[in-house]
């Protein structure tokens, strides 16, 4: 079963999950993503790029000033923040859907929000290891959603990896009713590329429905799967030729319960999410 939310934002914007598939267009601001690094890290450049991903039928454009490609050394917060804020700015002038930022650093996170940002996506699910539980005390502060992502350091896993993935979703439970983060706001992401091998992100798609409830609540499910380097030991193709296959795992996480997905590729994937939508009767 697909959770049921309706977000009404500060700004007057607003999002309801659970009638049909969301679509989160990536605007990655940073010079090095492993995907699109330098392509939309200037003022025009932005801006022409979330105008066309809304056109193309992005729900949420996902801001983010750092990369969290593999391998990456985390950049301070203060860096993030200089980089991320102008352009970020720019676009929430600008954009007529809600706006996420990209961030796991609680004071980045905290700036972003204060600059009007409407939602936060954390890829260490409110559990980073330099300020565990921050985060969950910024989004309770500004009563924002946010994506609480699975990872971990690694890809080992001492039991059935889902049931590790639900018991890291039970701490981060737990670290937001500790900071007052009502649990309505929170949207769970099963951290597709972190953390986990090529074969062991194909195992977690598979069984991704048995990540949706938790004492008999439902959760929104964020997929985050598009370009991904699962795709590429899959089929042996490039970042720049994974558009298809992108679209293959969004349908499959829509027939496993995702409520959103997040892509570079907006049109042609907003195009199978809607077909898929169709045919479930949603």
């Amino acid at each position: 079963m697909t959770a049921e939310r309706i977000y009404r934002f500060r700004d007057g914007k607003e999002l309801t999950i659970g009638g049909r598939t969301l679509v989160m267009g990536i605007l990655n601001v940073t010079p090095d993503s492993f995907s699109d690094g330098g392509q939309w890290n200037t003022r025009d450049n932005a801006l022409r790029h979330m105008e066309e991903m809304v056109q193309d039928g992005a729900d949420i454009i996902d801001v983010g000033a750092e990369s969290s490609r593999p391998g990456f050394v985390p950049m301070g917060a203060a860096e993030e923040t200089e980089r991320l804020l102008p352009l970020l700015e720019a676009v929430l002038q600008e954009c007529p859907v809600p706006v996420s930022v990209d961030t796991f650093k609680a004071e980045t996170a905290r700036a972003a929000l204060a600059a009007g940002a409407d939602m936060l996506n954390d890829i260490w699910g409110l559990q980073y290891a330099e300020e565990p539980g921050e985060m969950a005390r910024v989004a309770a502060e500004a009563d924002a959603p946010v994506v609480v992502m699975h990872n971990q350091n690694g890809t080992a896993y001492d039991g059935d990896i889902v049931d590790e993935m639900r018991a890291f979703f039970e701490r981060s439970f737990a670290l937001a009713d500790a900071a007052g983060l009502a649990r309505d706001k929170i949207i769970l992401d099963p951290g597709i590329g972190f953390g986990k091998t090529a074969e062991q992100n194909m195992h977690v798609m598979r069984r991704m429905d048995e990540l949706i409830s938790y004492d008999g609540t439902d959760y929104p499910v964020l997929l985050g799967a598009s370009r991904k380097s699962f795709i590429g030991a899959a089929l042996g193709l490039p970042v720049e030729e994974r558009m298809e296959a992108t679209g293959a795992a969004c349908v499959l996480g829509i027939v496993r319960g995702a409520s959103i997905v997040r892509v570079h590729d907006v049109k042609p994937i907003a195009r199978m999410c809607r077909m898929t939508d169709a045919i479930l009767g949603a």
